[in-house]
């Protein structure tokens, strides 16, 4: 059975939210189903923690939600918007942090990947948490370009206006970000290399 192309998985998305705020469930189904996943690694990479990145990703699309009836089509995208919203919900957090609260670092999921051995898979993922160990020492700003250029794979365009700043700060937060990882990275080289050579 084929679907008709009005059906809410084949609209685009500010046409689902269009829906949506016209009282169609399924267009807010659908549009949670395409934006939670990449929010929620977006949000896991931010704050190392998962119970805060739900929260987050809860309350971004809750704003969206709120938002749907105000929408203006042909603005922003509508996943530029959730990363934006997202971000500042993450960084929000991230200072409250600071502030003298603590969060567990244990959380964090990786991402799954089929190993030819066990001993080359458990050393991927110590590389893996090295890795995201070190971007969470990052600077806010830092971390925040690295991980949506990077591990989200946002375009420079995009994070400039989810960051609220120019493309070229982008440009400079990200080569900022990549030497203070290798820097971070380098004091672990022979740990992180020792098991290659027998």
């Amino acid at each position: 059975m084929q679907m008709p192309l009005d059906s809410p998985s084949y609209l685009d998305d500010q046409a689902l939210l269009a829906q949506f705020a016209k009282g169609d469930r399924d267009a807010a189904r659908n549009l949670t189903l395409r934006f939670t996943p990449r929010l929620m690694r977006y949000a896991i990479r931010m704050l190392s923690d998962r119970l805060e990145a739900e929260d987050v990703v809860q309350e971004t699309m809750l704003r969206l939600w709120h938002q749907a009836p105000l929408w203006q089509a042909g603005g922003a995208k509508i996943e530029t918007w959730l990363y934006q919203v997202a971000s500042h919900l993450c960084i929000d957090r991230l200072r409250k942090r600071k502030k003298g609260f603590s969060v567990s670092l244990n959380d964090i999921d990786e991402p799954g990947d089929e190993q030819p051995t066990a001993e080359a898979g458990l050393m991927e993922k110590d590389r893996q948490i090295a890795l995201y160990k070190a971007i969470d020492l990052l600077p806010e700003r830092q971390r925040q370009a690295i991980v949506l250029r990077h591990i989200e794979d946002l375009g420079n365009g995009e994070i400039a206006v989810i960051m609220g700043i120019g493309i070229e700060a982008v440009e400079s937060l990200i080569a900022r970000a990549k030497r203070n990882l290798a820097a971070i990275l380098a004091g672990r080289q022979d740990e992180l290399m020792k098991d290659e050579v027998h």
